[in-house]
């Protein structure tokens, strides 16, 4: 008998499926994939929009609200003091931080919402570091981290690639971490 999802990966797979559905997603349709109720879904929803993601609910079901831009998965690794600087070249190139993730060999991956888009977003986002209890979720692995990135275009991508390769925060992705995840 397969083990029952806790929250945190019914969410996940929540997510994932939204992103990868080309029509909205009925509560009732994500319950059965899932193995909950149609109301357990409701109250996940919730969670997540809390999160930061952008889920609309319409006449047909759930829609993640995410522009059908392009997107790459970057592998980077920095100091805490050079967080700014890899936002800051991100951004200014033209691109968007949608997420941060660490992928921690006793944890397993942990990842959060960020979705910033210009350097206001990025100054919240230092302060909210500077003035918190807390420290960047890259700590627990030594630098290490990865971001979705999305961008109207592939050559934005393309030149926000080599920006953070110019700066050295570009890391090499390796072969187990190129997985459904991306």
């Amino acid at each position: 008998m397969e083990n029952a999802m806790n929250g945190t990966q019914r969410r996940r797979k929540l997510l994932d499926m939204m992103r990868q559905a080309s029509a909205p997603l009925s509560g009732g349709a994500l319950g059965r994939e899932t193995g909950v109720s149609r109301q357990v879904v409701v109250q996940d929803i919730a969670l997540l929009r809390t999160m930061g993601y952008p889920i609309l609910s319409t006449a047909r079901g759930y829609v993640l609200n995410v522009s059908k831009h392009a997107s790459r998965f970057f592998k980077v690794c920095h100091t805490n003091e050079q967080t700014e600087d890899e936002l800051v070249t991100i951004v200014d190139l033209g691109g968007t931080v949608v997420d941060v993730m660490v992928n921690h060999r006793v944890y397993g991956k942990m990842s959060a919402p960020l979705n910033i888009k210009n350097r206001r977003d990025v100054q919240l986002f230092m302060n909210n570091i500077k003035t918190g209890k807390s420290t960047p979720l890259m700590n627990v692995t030594s630098g290490y981290h990865f971001h979705h990135v999305c961008a109207e275009q592939e050559e934005i991508l393309d030149e926000i690639e080599e920006a953070l390769r110019e700066k050295h925060y570009l890391a090499e992705l390796l072969p187990y971490e190129m997985s459904d995840d991306e």
